[in-house]
């Protein structure tokens, strides 16, 4: 079993924020894969599916974004698991507009949802970066990380999240290059 969460806020004036983009990527995974609809577990909305061999938990927290550790705190608790069964997806200011890269453990580099969630299970599970780029002077972070996507934007949002879902068989099965790799080549052509 596989915790996969994504970072957001619930509510739909939040739908289309950068600090979104968690919940988006979880959302485009589940509807690509025909996962049925959530329910609601965990301070949150949860889906159990199965993608190839591995099953895997869905986990959308609805404790906004300064509290997501703990649902993914109480999900992983309840199966048993450890951070290294967690994959959280979520915006990262300091990779470039849809990037997606991946990497295991690290601090919250001022990231409130990391922070919380590195407080509720520790700092030891993957993580995939979703690119928003960064506003360029500190003063204009809070407005372009909770500011929705541009209609230029739209577009290329739409093709980074259906490579992610896509590509998320390799993040099952623990092939996170191969993962990275496969989400960057649909994304040149």
């Amino acid at each position: 079993m596989q915790i996969w969460a994504g970072l957001g806020n619930p509510g739909a004036q939040y739908a289309l924020n950068r600090h979104n983009a968690g919940f988006m990527a979880i959302d485009a995974i589940a509807a690509t894969h025909d996962f049925e609809a959530p329910k609601k577990r965990f301070l949150g909305w949860a889906i159990e599916a199965r993608l190839g061999s591995e099953k895997l938990l869905l986990l959308k927290p609805a404790t906004f974004m300064n509290d997501s550790g703990q649902s993914i705190g109480e999900a992983m608790r309840f199966y048993k698991l450890t951070p290294a069964d967690v994959t959280v997806f979520y915006d990262e200011l300091d990779l470039a507009p849809f990037k997606v890269k991946v990497r295991r453990g690290g601090g919250a580099a001022g990231h409130n949802g990391i922070r919380s969630t590195i407080a509720h299970i520790g700092e030891d599970f993957r993580r995939v970066r979703i690119g928003i780029g960064h506003p360029g002077h500190k003063d204009r972070v809070t407005g372009h990380v909770l500011g929705n996507y541009a209609k230029a934007e739209l577009d290329p949002l739409a093709d980074m999240l259906g490579a992610i879902a896509a590509e998320a068989r390799w993040l099952a099965d623990g092939d996170d290059v191969r993962f990275m790799n496969d989400v960057a080549l649909r994304l040149q052509s």
